[in-house]
């Protein structure tokens, strides 16, 4: 199996180099680029077109927000996750709305950052834990519709398993509650990206939670 294709984006030489080599220890990854500010993030994202994107925010130049929405937009493919000391609900929301598949903060351990590589490859979304109880706080304070005409579109299966999506199950972790087979709940979820017309899983997981589910 090919490994996993990596683009470092930070400003720090000191940061890209501990991160690449911690990374480099991992036989099923690969840095394959570094850049130091958003423009060069562009031109790497475009040339090397990497399986996943460590990206900061806080970067001269195009930040990390707007570097994530370009790519995103240009190469929907290529899953950024935020590796970023900021940690404020305004810098949060903005990269999730910009693309984001995950959010990290600095200092997360190997063990955390491998993981969500290997996730938001597999089109998984991820957020290390002071991240995930921020949106659950945010949802939890928005008011909601009713979940069971949220989404019309979506078949009784499709519905049953964005419920469990907006539980932030993993796809093995349906299959198994389901009994179905991943195949099955890959299909199925592609077909709710579809109909939601979104991007990826973190912003499924979103709309869901925005109409009640979860």
């Amino acid at each position: 199996m090919a490994p996993i294709r990596i683009l470092i984006c930070d400003d720090h030489p000191e940061f890209r180099q501990g991160l690449r080599a911690l990374l480099e220890t991992t036989a099923d990854l690969e840095v394959v680029g570094e850049a130091a500010d958003g423009d060069a993030a562009l031109r790497a994202a475009a040339t090397l077109q990497p399986d996943v994107i460590l990206m900061d925010l806080n970067m001269p130049g195009l930040n990390g927000v707007e570097a994530t929405r370009r790519v995103v937009s240009s190469s929907p493919h290529i899953g950024v996750v935020v590796l970023s000391m900021v940690h404020d609900d305004d810098s949060v929301f903005a990269a999730m709305q910009a693309g984001a598949r995950g959010y990290l903060l600095k200092g997360a351990r190997k063990s955390d950052i491998v993981r969500a590589v290997h996730a938001v490859a597999e089109g998984e979304a991820i957020f290390s834990p002071s991240i995930a109880q921020r949106l659950m706080r945010y949802f939890a304070a928005s008011p909601r519709p009713t979940p069971a005409f949220a989404f019309p579109e979506l078949t009784a299966r499709e519905a049953q398993i964005l419920q469990l999506m907006a539980e932030h199950l993993t796809n093995p972790e349906i299959a198994v509650r389901l009994g179905l087979t991943p195949k099955t709940i890959r299909n199925n979820v592609s077909n709710i990206f579809n109909k939601l017309q979104v991007a990826d899983r973190a912003h499924a997981i979103i709309a869901a939670r925005q109409a009640g589910l979860g």
